[in-house]
């Protein structure tokens, strides 16, 4: 009975320590979801601003041809630029098995040879089982701060691909975060430029009567602020993928804790049943001891 009591007693401790484990990862996700969402609303005002001034760049260029951003038109045989955002860690459900699965299938459905570019080493094995090309492959960043110096490596590397594979078309993949810690995988083509969303642009107002004049016929300018604007695309895909998997992660902890809560009220039962049955040997004992002893 002893034996029992003290293994009970172990796992009572061990599902306790797990237990406190959980929680404290609870914690961490539910703060990290908080971060994340944050910085994308921070960047809410910037994007304002890049969109103002790309509009301003499209609407010289519809005055002035020359000053157009340049039209590359998509070959079949050219290879296809993605960037897919996933995980490092586990403990995150299906969150890598959904994005791979999206990315997989959206671009098979497009003509060229697909290349990645990976984030999360579990979406890129993820992947790589899917036949995909995975020309390079980064960690998944630990905070916000770390967010900017990773999208400013994805757009050298990238950058320096399309310079020499004539990749014309570069996508982005991630999960978007929902209500009740779910999230939805979605997808942006990134380059080429859309001539929609130009055309969109164009037509926003300057906000004020004095408009900014652009230097350099537009060309520098533009150039430059589509690599902001390709940098806030890539910032905010991060930030969200970041934000669903900690909401994937904060599910999974509620669920394990609901179910350590379980095991440690069964343990505690076990543990007050073999508790009271040796009180109660010990108490029969000691009366029919007693009942020896008045007796002889």
């Amino acid at each position: 009975m002893s034996d029992s009591l003290a293994a009970l007693r172990r796992k009572i401790t061990g599902a306790g320590d797990l237990h406190a484990v959980v929680r404290t990862m609870k914690a961490l996700a539910a703060s990290s979801i908080g971060d994340y969402e944050r910085s994308v609303l921070a960047l809410a005002d910037y994007d304002r601003m890049v969109s103002l001034g790309l509009g301003e760049c499209f609407r010289q260029a519809q005055a002035d041809p020359s000053a157009a951003p340049e039209r590359v038109s998509a070959l079949a045989s050219a290879p296809i630029g993605a960037i897919v955002f996933g995980s490092d860690q586990g403990l995150v459900g299906p969150f890598n098995d959904v994005i791979a699965a999206y990315a997989i299938g959206t671009l098979a459905a497009l003509p060229g040879r697909p290349q990645i570019w990976a984030v999360g080493e579990r979406v890129q094995a993820r992947l790589k089982d899917g036949g995909l090309e995975v020309l390079g492959a980064y960690s998944v960043p630990d905070s916000v701060e770390a967010i900017a110096p990773l999208v400013a490596q994805v757009q050298i590397d990238s950058e320096a691909r399309r310079a020499t594979s004539g990749m014309t078309q570069v996508h982005v993949f991630h999960n978007r975060p929902l209500a009740a810690s779910l999230y939805e995988p979605v997808s942006q083509r990134l380059l080429p430029l859309d001539a929609a969303w130009q055309q969109n642009l164009a037509a926003v107002p300057w906000p004020g009567n004095m408009r900014p004049e652009v230097l350099d016929h537009g060309a520098t300018t533009l150039r430059a602020l589509i690599r902001e604007y390709l940098f806030i695309s890539l910032f905010r895909a991060c930030a969200e993928s970041l934000a669903s998997e900690n909401a994937s992660r904060l599910a999974a902890m509620e669920r394990a804790d609901r179910n350590i809560e379980g095991l440690l009220e069964q343990l505690h039962g076990r543990f007050h049943r073999l508790r009271q049955g040796s009180i109660d040997e010990e108490l029969f004992d000691v009366t029919a001891g007693y009942e020896a002893l008045a007796h002889s």
